[in-house]
């Protein structure tokens, strides 16, 4: 530190009090009771509350197993829109007809719903809530981390206000943008799309029975999502000049801009909740941990929204290190530095590399126009819609039900 003043001094430091900081946190605590002594840093005047945030989420069952295990789905659930199928079309925004090319009965084996879409204020609430009196748990909120340390023993943190925090081990969940990742001397290989994201919540006049849709578009990825009370949450990755044509437009415009792209499917439509807009990009950081710190979230893979999973692969985080801090901790071992660290950049990173990459790829191949390609990619889609084995291996990745799992995400105590 700087000296301007006297450190708190905990053993961890959660950097970001948003989905994958707070679900850490959420599990240290159920796994180690109050034996840790757990700092959350947020930038957010109100942790915890997200009134203004229009995103929902596609909750796969790999992710409700964690947050079940966790403690916190029965206050989600009341919320949550189980999906019934899944469609995927690829088409022109001036065709006439928009056949769907591949479809998925959205259940696992067990006949339970693969995925529930889940808005991002239940999700934010519920997560709070089940820490946020907590006496092992410290908020520091609202706050900003201005600079960090790393050393041989802590890792300190300078706030902007001229305070101070040292912990044993700092996690950075501070998103796509993470300055404390920056901080600790992790670069990142980064790239922007030609894309802008686009979210907003309407309201269908006709039943949507839990369909979710995935439109594939020359610009990008279109899909209606559904929620409770027959909504349904858009989410629209297009061009950059288009999504700027049509942000600008008033609501009645934005409306019939959404209709074109919905087709009728689901009678009328009204907005339901503020439209949200931002521009896309892809960031891989080459590395997941660094002396006393470690990322997860965002902070450890910015992936595109194409297919719903970077909430997913948050929960995944949190749940792989859970399991290793606690293991470490019950050792009697120093938990901001040793093998578990390791342990878990190479847990993740191979998760997070192949999936950024996918839905980078999954992105491209589709953003590209022209009606030889379309073709190509309709019969390729249409192949795979009569290969069943293969839609369930699709379905069962989809889901976060294969490879090494957590425990949390295998439904066992931390």
């Amino acid at each position: 530190m700087d000296g301007r003043t006297t450190a708190q001094n905990f053993d961890i430091a959660v950097a970001g009090g948003s989905f994958a900081g707070l679900a850490l946190v959420r599990g240290l605590v159920q796994a180690l009771g109050s034996d840790l002594r757990i700092a959350i840093i947020d930038r957010a005047a109100k942790p915890g509350v997200a009134p203004n945030d229009g995103r929902a989420f596609a909750i796969w069952a790999g992710a409700k197993a964690v947050l079940s295990n966790l403690g916190v789905w029965d206050a989600i659930a009341p919320d949550a829109q189980p999906m019934t199928s899944i469609e995927i079309s690829d088409s022109a925004l001036s065709d006439g007809i928009r056949p769907t090319r591949l479809t998925y009965d959205a259940l696992t084996d067990d006949g339970a719903p693969a995925a529930y879409m889940v808005p991002a204020a239940t999700l934010a609430a519920a997560l709070h809530a089940s820490i946020k009196d907590e006496p092992s748990v410290t908020w520091i909120a609202p706050a900003d981390a201005d600079s960090l340390s790393l050393g041989k023993h802590t890792a300190d943190i300078a706030l902007r206000d001229g305070s101070g925090i040292s912990a044993s081990l700092v996690v950075a969940a501070d998103g796509r943008t993470s300055k404390l990742r920056d901080a600790a001397g992790i670069t990142t290989l980064r790239r922007g799309y030609d894309q802008t994201g686009i979210v907003a919540t309407v309201k269908f006049g006709e039943p949507h029975n839990g369909v979710a849709i995935q439109h594939f578009l020359p610009g990008g990825p279109f899909a209606i999502l559904p929620l409770k009370d027959n909504r349904a949450c858009i989410t629209w990755s297009a061009a950059r000049e288009e999504a700027a044509r049509v942000t600008a437009l008033d609501d009645d415009g934005f409306l019939a801009e959404l209709d074109l792209r919905i087709g009728g499917r689901f009678g009328s439509i009204a907005l339901d909740g503020p439209r949200q807009s931002w521009p896309l990009d892809i960031v891989v950081p080459r590395e997941l941990i660094a002396p006393r710190f470690a990322l997860i979230g965002d902070a450890a893979h910015g992936v595109h929204p194409v297919a719903g999973q970077g909430v997913n692969l948050a929960f995944r985080d949190a749940a792989a290190l859970i399991e290793v801090i606690a293991d470490a901790a019950r050792l009697g071992l120093d938990i901001g530095s040793g093998p578990h660290l390791e342990i878990y950049q190479r847990w993740r990173r191979f998760d997070s590399l192949m999936s950024a990459s996918l839905y980078d790829g999954i992105n491209r191949i589709f953003s590209v126009d022209g009606i030889v390609l379309r073709a190509g990619r309709g019969a390729a889609l249409g192949a795979l819609d009569h290969v069943g084995s293969i839609k369930k291996l699709i379905l069962a990745e989809a889901a976060g039900l294969t490879g090494e799992l957590p425990k949390l995400a295998r439904g066992e105590a931390v």
